[in-house]
């Protein structure tokens, strides 16, 4: 009986574009929640309408990117490495900011 050779590729597959975009989407919601807080900081709580729409303009970037990353995982031989990444730090900021906006409205 011949033995069943296992053939492995190690081609380098591309990351997904999507995945990628999610990442990005996450690093920029990160980004305007660390400057919306030091603003909160420097105005004493004071800020207003304009953190509100920042914190609003936030969590549409980090919803648009879950969505985007959760559709990244459907494309074909592509690394899906950016679209963990992007899904997950999305997730995460996405319930982060709606815990801040539902305490706000309390």
């Amino acid at each position: 009986m011949a033995k069943k050779k296992n053939k492995y590729s190690f081609a380098k597959k591309k990351h997904s574009g999507q995945g990628i975009a999610s990442t990005v989407f996450a690093g920029i919601s990160l980004g305007i929640f660390c400057a919306a807080a030091l603003c909160a900081l420097i105005f004493h709580g004071k800020g207003g309408m304009y953190l509100g729409a920042l914190g609003l303009i936030a969590i549409v970037l980090s919803i648009y990117g879950f969505i985007t990353g959760l559709k990244s995982f459907s494309e074909k031989n592509r690394d899906q490495l950016f679209c963990k990444i992007g899904a997950v730090g999305n997730g995460v900021l996405m319930v982060i900011w709606l815990a801040l906006f539902l305490v706000g409205i309390s």
